[in-house]
Order: structure tokens, then sequence, then C-alpha cells
């Protein structure tokens, strides 16, 4: 969440002490706004939950919008720790490919109300967050551009280049549709079987392309 303190004035001049703060804030909000939602929850109910005065926390925020944006980059950043790793990950373009879409679909299964809420919820950002925001996103996606991209250069796809974007935002789209439609999913698949159906058949498509 370091990224993000930049974009936020604090009153408190301690930048570890300002990331220690905001970490905590984050996690007293997120249940709130998970269960609740963004508008119904209220900074005086975040400031309870977390165990200070309300005038204390906005020693380290300015508004219940600074608060959002910080539970967006939380979610943003966790799901690209866990996943950037497959980048150096020794093996197979292939292999690489199955894990980090593996490591990707594991970690939206585990964080799914907070993606369903991430996704609801950017909306009531200000425009210059919600471009932070999608440019985040982006930056996952970019995560398996660059394995395609390997592999188009080590002569595992046979894709074109201009594909490579299509065929990253469609892993991500589908992993966020675990979260939106486990529901219905979950009666035919267990999560493994999910993974393995989708990796099966974006390496199909990957490779039988002309």
């Amino acid at each position: 969440m370091e990224r993000a303190i930049k974009h936020i004035e604090s009153r408190v001049k301690d930048k570890q002490l300002v990331e220690l703060r905001r970490m905590e804030i984050v996690k007293a909000a997120v249940e709130l706004f998970v269960r609740k939602g963004f508008h119904r929850t209220t900074v005086r109910e975040i400031a309870q939950k977390f165990g200070m005065s309300v005038g204390t926390l906005y020693e380290y925020i300015r508004t219940k919008e600074d608060i959002l944006y910080l539970v967006c980059d939380y979610i943003h950043t966790s799901v690209s720790e866990r996943v950037r790793p497959s980048l150096e990950i020794t093996g197979s373009t292939i292999e690489r490919l199955r894990n980090a879409i593996r490591s990707y679909y594991v970690i939206v299964d585990e964080m799914q109300d907070y993606v369903l809420f991430l996704y609801q919820e950017t909306k009531s950002l200000s425009y210059n967050a919600r471009k932070y925001v999608f440019k985040s996103e982006e930056e996952m996606t970019s995560i398996f551009e660059e394995i395609i991209l390997q592999g188009i250069e080590d002569g595992t796809f046979s894709i074109g280049k201009k594909d490579v974007n299509f065929l990253a935002n469609e892993i991500m789209v589908t992993a966020q549709m675990w979260a939106f439609r486990r529901w219905i999913l979950q009666k035919n698949y267990t999560l493994e079987k999910f993974i393995e159906l989708k990796s099966s058949l974006v390496v199909k498509e990957l490779t039988s392309r002309n």
C-alpha cells in the first residue's frame, strides 16, 4: 500500500506510522464495506472498529473516499504480490502460465467478497482515483501478457501479438466470473476443476491459432 500514500495527504509526517495506521484502517474498513456497502458505512463506525476517535482517524486520511481508495489499492496490491512471483518460476512457458492462472484464481476465490466489492464500488471514487484503480488492473493484466509474449518469442504459442491483450483480459475476466457466478458454477465445478478447465482452454487457444 506504500504506493498509495503519496496520493493521499496526511497530517502525520512519519511515513512509517502513516503506512501502519492506514493498513489498520483498511482492515477495519474493508469488513464494514463488504458487509454494509461503502455508502451505508460511516467514518465513525470505521473509527470505532479500529479503536480510535474520528478526529484521530482524520489525521491519516482526508475523506471517506480516501479510505475506499486505500481499500481498492490494498486489494490490487494483495493480488499482484501473490501472482507476480509466477514470472520468476523456472520451467516451460506453459507451466509458468498455468501457475500464474492458478495463483490468480485461488486468490480471487479467497478474496471473492473483496473482488465483488471492488467492482461494485469503484464507481464511487473520483475520476483520478478511478484512473489509478484502472491502471492497477492493467498492471495485473500485464503479468499474463508478459508470459504469453515470452511464449510467442520462444515458439511455444502460435498466436499473433495483436491478440495478446485480448487473451490476457480473457483470463482476468474468467477469474472474476468465478467470483460473480460462483453460486451456480459451484454446482458443477470445484475450484480445482474450474482452474484446470480454464488453463487447458487457454493453452489450447494459444497453441492452435495461426
